[in-house]
């Protein structure tokens, strides 16, 4: 969409409703409130490489809700994923979904997508764009492989 921010890593909008990302930089929650988001969602551990701290705070200094899902990236549950179908549910929109390189976020998407009836090769082409768990190299990508298909 016009105005939108696409210079964040990973940037992706899935609809009118609803971006996803990356890492944030200091000045991107100006930038994602300019465009009218209302809640962020971040699925990072709070010790992640490159999150800043304090996001919660930096969300209410621009008028923005903040919610934090931590999934931790080598052992993603079953209970993460409820947290986050939870935290979407309750958001409100426009809501912005990060973690450090879009790959939580586009796994859990991903599953939310299939859940609500989106077809198998609609759903892979959105993840697809950030990554692929059947097909990386990275030593967790089993666990979002076996994650996505539950």
């Amino acid at each position: 969409m016009n105005g939108d921010p696409e210079d964040i890593r990973g940037w992706h909008r899935l609809d009118a409703a609803t971006t996803t990302s990356g890492l944030l930089a200091e000045g991107d929650f100006a930038r994602l409130a300019a465009i009218g988001v209302r809640t962020i969602i971040n699925l990072a551990l709070a010790d992640s490489p490159g999150i800043l701290p304090d996001e919660g705070a930096r969300c209410a200094a621009v008028g923005i809700d903040y919610r934090h899902v931590a999934i931790p990236f080598a052992a993603p549950e079953d209970h993460h994923f409820a947290a986050f179908r939870a935290a979407i549910t309750a958001a409100q929109a426009p809501v912005h979904v990060h973690c450090v390189m879009n790959w939580r976020v586009s796994a859990c998407f991903y599953r939310l997508h299939r859940e609500q009836g989106m077809a198998p090769a609609e759903a892979r082409m959105l993840l697809n764009r950030h990554w692929d768990p059947l097909t990386s190299d990275h030593p967790d990508a089993a666990a979002w492989a076996a994650f996505m298909a539950r």
